[in-house]
């Protein structure tokens, strides 16, 4: 239990958003700095990537096999196995913006959000996507946008700003309105920040911080259940996935890591996976039309 495995070396500039595709036995994630979608099929090793026309940060899988992607213009589908690339969604952001993270929830919605690239010096912002493919602003005034994992029944959404090394929780109604913003746990005075999350099947929240090199498994109070270190300084964020949904696979970062450092954590950028024992929830598949 928690032996932690670097399953792809790929030395990821910024390593995000993993999301795991159940009927293909696949795992997503992106280089945002590259512009790269990578995948990893864990049963067969196979491996393969796709250079994308802008930067993504974060996807959610459709029943037709293509992607809703998060990328710094606004919404985007792409399809794997063709290639193929659409903007759908415009976001008027000023220059310098790009995406960050993004989740997709039990009911189906597709929760993302907007930075300012230059670590955070401007306020950025979360976006709802629900099924029906209507998009909407939800909250502002959050200077780096991370976690947006939502609670099994969706009542709930975690969303932690890095830059205050914090994570908040909102509940949710039946619209995807959001409200009663509280502190859920936070890592000021530390090292790291909380960065990309996932919400197991016992419904507990599991935190990649960057700069801490480890992940934090938080009970519903926001107490420390459990601490994994990893053998990198900065893990980005975690989903759960392969066979039974028992792995948690975890994404990292070499950047604004100096020539001495990376000496010293070869396998920063890689795709890392552990066994941690609790599974992870099975996700929706959006159904196939954005528009």
């Amino acid at each position: 239990m928690d032996v932690v495995q670097c399953l792809v070396e790929c030395a990821n500039t910024l390593g995000e958003g993993p999301c795991w595709d159940e009927a293909a036995g696949r795992l997503y994630w992106f280089d945002i700095r590259a512009r790269r979608l990578h995948w990893l099929e864990p049963s067969t090793n196979l491996t393969g990537e796709a250079l994308l026309p802008l930067r993504a940060s974060a996807g959610a899988v459709c029943s037709d096999g293509t992607l809703l992607l998060a990328t710094e213009a606004g919404l985007a589908t792409f399809s794997p196995s063709t290639l193929e690339f659409e903007l759908i969604y415009l976001v008027a952001v000023p220059a310098g913006f790009r995406s960050n993270d993004g989740k997709l929830d039990r009911q189906g919605r597709f929760w993302w959000s907007m930075m300012d690239d230059n670590e955070g010096e401007r306020p950025g912002s979360v976006y709802r996507t629900n099924p029906d493919g209507s998009t909407a602003m939800v909250l502002d005034g959050i200077h780096i946008p991370n976690t947006l994992a939502c609670s099994a029944d969706g009542q709930v959404l975690f969303i932690a700003d890095s830059k205050l090394q914090t994570i908040f929780t909102h509940d949710v109604d039946a619209l995807g309105r959001l409200s009663r913003q509280r502190v859920f746990a936070h890592t000021r005075g530390e090292v790291g920040t909380p960065d990309g999350a996932a919400i197991d099947a016992e419904g507990y929240l599991w935190s990649a911080q960057w700069g801490a090199s480890r992940l934090v498994r938080y009970d519903n109070h926001g107490m420390i259940e459990r601490v994994v270190r990893m053998p990198v300084s900065q893990p980005t964020s975690c989903a759960f996935g392969g066979k039974d949904l028992a792995t948690l696979f975890v994404t990292s970062a070499r950047d604004g890591l100096s020539e001495s450092e990376l000496t010293l954590e070869p396998l920063a950028g890689g795709l890392f996976a552990l066994k941690p024992g609790v599974t992870g929830m099975p996700t929706p598949i959006r159904r196939a039309s954005h528009k």
